[in-house]
């Protein structure tokens, strides 16, 4: 039979999850971003050689690329998987684009107002001219052979414009697959791109969601305890099970991506549960608090320990497929469940445990 921890000198159970999330908030610097929050390329071919990934991805580096390559036997064959950031220019490009439109909205207003009222074409001419020299920068980057002057119509400019935004994404494909052409041969090849604005879009939308939900579990959570220290404890232990879970993914270099990200709020989900279930039955329940505290860690952890079957289940087949959704959602949720065991019954059990004897009441 399991002895109960809470007996004694529980607070030394603080220990472990305290150099848990101090370990992964100092390598929290070192998480990196995938494709999807970062903009760039992910390219997927069907291998048909032995190429040397390593080689390879310092190939793509030398060429201005921070490349990521990975070689790995599938059930269809060899693949290799290589994931490529933007290009300064392209960076220079996503910003140009977004210039590009806003001025040009406020020059085809300025355009109309023009032709009705003569005052106004001198700051007509003065936007207009603004709005040439960023078209001409982008047609400098793209390699086109063309000037914004040449272009009287507002919607032709717009037009050759965004034609050079385009090949500047095809000039960086280009790029990428010249270097790859030449320690790669494969049968087949899939491309995936996300735009820098695209990705900073993925990162406004994650906050919003992560602020959101944590007002609303802190609300929800203080209008269910209606006290402040286990309220606190709570979300004290969904968001040590977050940073915990982000400290494995800096450890394992595990990008964070939209599925990572899922899996990340996910985990403030099953936190939530636990702690609820812990909090209630410490502050809510009579009888010995730390039998109560006991009592609830044996039926989290039941609840824990399932979690974590079905996502080492999940893992394995990440590993047999080579399934990379798979694997970022699996590996998350595992290092995230690991933390939640020590966050909630070694960090969030003792702060609420102490509330309960020594603030309110002591043992009933």
């Amino acid at each position: 039979m399991i002895p109960n921890i809470y007996k004694g000198e529980y607070r030394l159970l603080l220990i472990f999850p305290l150099i848990l999330i101090a370990a992964s908030i100092y390598l929290l610097p070192n998480l990196k971003m995938g494709v999807d929050f970062r903009g760039g390329t992910l390219i997927t071919l069907e291998v048909t050689n032995q190429p040397d990934a390593a080689a390879l991805q310092d190939a793509l580096r030398t060429a201005g690329f921070d490349a990521n390559v990975k070689l790995y036997e599938s059930n269809l064959g060899r693949k290799m998987e290589i994931e490529a950031s933007q290009t300064e220019q392209m960076y220079e490009a996503d910003a140009l684009k977004s210039d590009f439109n806003t001025q040009l909205d406020k020059v085809a207003r300025l355009e109309a107002q023009a032709n009705q009222n003569s005052s106004v074409e001198a700051e007509y001419e003065t936007e207009r001219g603004k709005l040439d020299d960023i078209a001409n920068r982008m047609f400098v980057l793209s390699g086109t052979n063309t000037e914004a002057r040449l272009y009287l119509n507002l919607n032709i400019l717009k037009t050759a414009f965004n034609d050079a935004y385009l090949k500047m994404s095809d000039l960086q494909m280009s790029q990428v697959m010249a270097v790859v052409d030449q320690y790669v041969q494969y049968t087949s090849k899939s491309a995936v791109t996300v735009s820098p604005a695209l990705s900073k879009h993925f990162i406004g939308q994650a906050l919003n969601v992560v602020i959101f939900s944590a007002i609303l579990s802190t609300i929800l959570v203080f209008i269910f305890f209606r006290t402040f220290v286990p309220s606190l404890a709570v979300l004290t232990g969904a968001a040590s099970d977050v940073i915990i879970a982000m400290g494995g993914m800096c450890l394992f270099g595990i990008p964070l991506t939209l599925p990572s990200f899922a899996a990340l709020l996910m985990l403030i989900g099953f936190s939530l549960d636990t702690d609820v279930l812990l909090t209630t039955r410490l502050v809510k329940r009579r009888g010995d608090p730390r039998e109560n505290a006991f009592d609830a860690m044996k039926t989290g952890m039941t609840m824990s320990f399932s979690a974590m079957v079905a996502f080492l289940v999940l893992f394995a087949v990440s590993m047999i497929t080579h399934i990379s959704v798979y694997y970022e959602i699996s590996a998350v949720a595992l290092a995230g469940l690991v933390g939640d065991v020590f966050a909630t019954w070694g960090l969030n059990a003792v702060m609420v445990l102490y509330y309960r004897e020594h603030m309110h009441g002591g043992k009933k």
